[in-house]
């Protein structure tokens, strides 16, 4: 049984699809505070597979609601999405990223540690390194986040060196780049109250009665003024995190790998991209920057390949596509 964290969210949903296809049981820990108990009934009635979905309401930051899964099931491994994740948020409101994203993830490491589980795949970030050095950005890149959202990632990471080392706890931290897309049959997709990741919020404004779309900052240092980022997948990024969990399984050591396709795409590329997809004219109005964004993040994917056996398949043009469809669902589900 793989205990998922998160799993009632846009990239846990996904991984917990991938994790039924490929034969495992699992267990979805989430508050629904950010996740949404329709996705959980629909990851219920994914049929085929024949495999177990179970569902714990429950919060991290209370550490007899992680236990008591625990308790009550068998755990082999877990896969940790359960997270803030709103880079501007976190830099207003640092308190509450530390207390859930950290002391949560405590209680979680501490919950596995008296329970004797020992295998961890971890829904890190690109936000650890900050500021790139160079690009694209390989795992031995200086880690130094600029914002606090980043700054709690890391720290988990070096928490888990920690108890690596203590207890032999192992972990595979997995450092997201950019995430787009949804599932190709429309059964899961990105579904934020508010909405903040680029690709839906242009998305929804191709809707009748949608918003303008806000680019935030043509004044980077990148080819046309907008941030430049690497856009990876969610299916794609979700076979990463089963090769992660295999990877483990068969007696891997502590190590961390970059998700990304190594591609950049600019936010003004992405805006076309599009409009291209929808074939709609989309309203767009330029505002000023947002603190803690960096100007350009594109991944070395090369470790994962390696040593993994991963490969990202699906294109910009994908993502974008799965992702309108999910949207036109989503806008039915919510009228």
């Amino acid at each position: 049984m793989i205990l998922v964290t998160g799993g009632a969210g846009y990239i846990g949903s996904h991984n917990v699809i991938a994790l039924i296809e490929a034969g495992y049981d699992v267990v979805i820990f989430d508050s629904l505070e950010l996740g949404h108990m329709q996705t959980v009934e629909t990851l219920q009635n994914i049929k085929a597979t024949g495999r177990v979905v179970d569902f714990i309401k429950g919060d991290l930051k209370n550490p007899n609601d992680i236990k008591s899964v625990f308790e009550k099931y068998k755990i082999d491994a877990v896969i940790h999405f359960a997270a803030y994740s709103q880079v501007a948020e976190s830099v207003k409101n640092p308190r509450k990223y530390y207390i859930n994203n950290v002391y949560g993830t405590l209680n979680l490491l501490n919950a596995m540690i008296d329970y004797d589980v020992k295998k961890i795949v971890f829904s890190s970030t690109a936000a650890t390194y900050g500021e790139p050095s160079y690009v694209p950005i390989d795992e031995e890149h200086p880690q130094i986040p600029i914002n606090t959202y980043g700054k709690t990632k890391l720290m988990i990471e070096n928490i888990m060196d920690d108890y690596d080392l203590a207890y032999g706890l192992k972990s595979i931290r997995l450092r997201y780049f950019n995430v787009a897309g949804a599932d190709k049959l429309s059964r899961v997709g990105e579904w934020h109250e508010p909405e903040t990741h680029l690709i839906p919020n242009i998305l929804k404004s191709t809707f009748s009665g949608g918003k303008t779309f806000e680019m935030y900052g043509e004044d980077y240092d990148t080819k046309d003024g907008t941030c430049v980022r690497d856009y990876i997948n969610v299916e794609d990024l979700a076979c990463a995190h089963v090769l992660a969990l295999k990877y483990l399984e068969n007696g891997g050591k502590t190590n961390y790998f970059n998700l990304g396709t190594t591609e950049g795409n600019s936010v003004k590329e992405v805006f076309r991209s599009c409009e291209e997809v929808t074939g709609k004219q989309i309203p767009v109005v330029v505002k000023s920057r947002r603190d803690g964004d960096p100007a350009k993040l594109i991944a070395d994917n090369k470790k994962a390949k390696k040593e993994l056996g991963w490969n990202p398949e699906k294109s910009l043009a994908d993502s974008i596509t799965s992702a309108y469809n999910w949207e036109k669902k989503l806008t039915e589900k919510l009228v």
